[in-house]
Parts: C-alpha cells; structure tokens; sequence
C-alpha cells in the first residue's frame, strides 16, 4: 500500500469474538478460561496475510485494576493469547483497553470513542473499516467511528437485535462463523474503477465482481449500452460505465478504449487470481450458438469465428465487434475464443455477449479459503 493511502482498520473485540467468553462471570483471569473460538486463528491468518487492514483490539475489561479483577490475573492470560496469535502472524497495532464499569458512563468505553480518537484523522480510512464484535455495543461503535460492523452472533438473534436498533445498514454481515467472516472481507477486494481519459474519450469503469448484476450504462451508443448491460446482468458483476466519445467523428475510438477500460477493470479486481476457476464457457440463443471460451490465465489472444452478413446493427458497425474484443483480451490479459453461427446478426452479437458474461460468471468464481493459483507455473 502507497504510505500516502488513507488505513483501513480492522477493530476487534476479544471476549466472545477471538477468545470464549466464559457465562458467569465475564472475566479471562486465568489461563484454565483462555479458549479461542473456533476459526478465529486460521481465518484472522489468511486476512493479516492477505488483506492491507491494521488491526486494532478494542475491549471493555470491567474494573480492570480494581479488586474485582486484580491485574496479576488478567495479563498471564492475555498475554498467552497475543502470543499464540503472533505465532500464527496475527499481530495488533494497538490494543485499546477501557477498565471502567458499565455504570460509570466512561467516555472510553464502548460504544463511545473515547479510545480511539487518534484514528479520526485523514491518516485512516473509516468509511473502509471494520468493527467486528460480539456485542450490539460494537456495532454501534461502528456507527460512531463512521465505519461498518460485523456482528459475532446466530443471524437470527443478531438481525432481530439490529432491527431493534435501527443498525442494519452499519452491519453488512451477522454470523457465528469466522470462514463467513473472512470470505466476506476478502469480498470487498474484489472491485475496480478504471478511467481513462484521452483527448478522444473520457471513460470511467466501476466493476464489482461479487455483485448482484446492476448496471448503469451510458456510452452514448443505445445498441452498445444494451451489448455492455449483457456482460454485468448474466456475469452477476456489478458494472457502472461512463463514457463521452467523440462520435461526432465515428463510434471507433468509445468501443475500443470502452473495451480496454473494462478488460483493465477485470485484471485489477481479479487481483493475484488466487482461489478463482480461472476458465468458463457458452451458450445458445434462439437461432444461434455461441460459443464463448475464457481463460483469465495472464496472456491476451484472441481466436474470432465469426462472420456478419450486415455491415451495421442498431448503431454499430459489426465489424468493430472483433475490434471490441481484441482490445478486452489485450487489457484484460485474457485467452478469448469467439465463436457464432445462426441467421439473425442482432441475436448473434447478444449471444456472444451473453455467452462472454457467462464465461466470466464461472471463471471469476472463487473460493475464499483457497490460497491457492489455478496454474501449475506458480503464477498468472
């Protein structure tokens, strides 16, 4: 990460969350009560090795100091925990502990922010954070640092307890699962937004690959736009085109540099391409088959079989369509075999799109727990 980039934080509970919390009496104050959670170990691993988040502790440990819980019985068990945690590469930026009770209404405990007041400074990126935690104390601590909580509970006690509270648009995720928890942060990596502007277009490309297929298309070409929305709404991607050509010249330079803006877009949000399927493939539509085969695989060809008997459909010119994709496999770094027959041109050029967005649909599907590249080289 550029040192001038705005942190993302990762701040996160530890009684209940990372470590069990023990029924009676609240308090790890012997290492006979230190029992992690499952998964927490492996999946908190995976997002420090693989995610660019710091992480942050943030705990309330009640009367801390005090003769309720004397200090002598707190750190031997604390300290074996951040110790197994470092021995797996977890480590934490700074732990933040408030020792006060809950009826002292202390500006330090949470969910106030009385703690934490050095990350409310451009050095940190809330927007992009995380408070995940066991408590609906910690979601609304997400809501006053400006940043999003994901809540450590049963979906169905969790999303009742934020219907409650009016907090489900500050908790994306509710769940008991830590392999849940760590598929839905690496989630979030996987966008892009490319522009590139020229002094024939000025492009900008929004890609979410775990999307939900919404599109929002303006090219200034109608059939175009309807071509592109094919890719987002049969791929699953979210997709959000902007485009100001120079068609007062002709449509060539907004459907090349279009393609070049995507294929860069789906090359950044595959990131290092671990766990992904890398490959997919067709489809049939009305009259026609085509066939689209697809291998995310680092090197850019194409393979074009096809042939149109219009020179124009709607307002493209078809043969700019094996331009279109040329460009996208030389941006994208992608093999793309292009094949299409049938009677109707305007039913072929939507199957072949259709048939690219399905291809991308089943390449770009990963599996979160697998660190693993799809190639035998070592790299893409």
């Amino acid at each position: 990460m550029d040192k001038n980039t705005p942190k993302r934080v990762l701040f996160i509970d530890r009684d209940g969350t990372i470590i069990k919390e023990p029924p009676n009496d609240f308090q790890i104050d012997s290492l006979e009560k230190l029992e992690f959670i499952p998964g927490a170990i492996t999946n908190l691993n995976r997002i420090a090795k693989h995610l660019d988040f710091e992480m942050a502790m943030v705990t309330n440990q009640d009367g801390l100091g005090t003769s309720s819980f004397p200090e002598d019985t707190f750190w031997p068990a604390q300290n074996k925990m951040l110790d197994t945690l470092k021995g797996e590469g977890i480590e934490f930026s700074n732990i933040h502990i408030d020792r006060s009770f809950p009826e002292d209404n202390a500006p330090t405990r949470k969910p106030r922010t009385g703690l934490l007041e050095e990350y409310f400074s451009d050095q940190y990126d809330m927007p992009g954070s995380f408070v995940i935690g066991d408590r609906i104390t910690d979601i609304e601590l997400a809501k006053n640092l400006g940043c999003r909580g994901i809540l450590v509970k049963s979906t169905h006690e969790g999303l009742a307890l934020l219907q409650e509270k009016g907090l489900t648009e500050i908790c994306p995720l509710c769940t008991e699962d830590w392999e849940e928890i760590a598929g839905f942060l690496f989630q979030q990596e996987r966008t892009a937004t490319v522009e590139r502007n020229t002094s024939e277009t000025k492009i900008k490309v929004e890609l979410n690959l775990d999307g939900t297929g919404t599109c929002q298309i303006d090219t200034g070409l109608g059939f175009f736009d309807h071509m592109l929305e094919q890719i987002g709404r049969h791929s699953g991607c979210d997709l959000k085109i902007e485009v100001k050509g120079d068609l007062q010249v002709d449509e060539h330079h907004t459907i090349e540099d279009t393609a070049l803006a995507l294929g860069e877009a789906f090359k950044k949000a595959l990131g290092d391409k671990r766990g992904i399927e890398r490959y997919g493939f067709s489809l049939p539509m009305d009259d026609c088959m085509a066939h689209v085969a697809l291998d995310f695989g680092g090197r850019p060809w194409l393979v074009w079989k096809t042939k149109f008997k219009r020179e124009q459909v709607g307002d493209l010119p078809t043969e700019m369509f094996h331009h279109f994709f040329k460009s996208f496999s030389d941006a994208a770094a992608a093999n793309l075999y292009i094949k299409a027959k049938g009677k109707n041109e305007h039913h072929k050029i939507e199957g072949i799109f259709k048939a690219l967005a399905r291809s991308i649909k089943a390449a770009i599907k990963k599996d979160y727990l697998n660190d693993q590249l799809p190639s035998t080289k070592g790299t893409l």
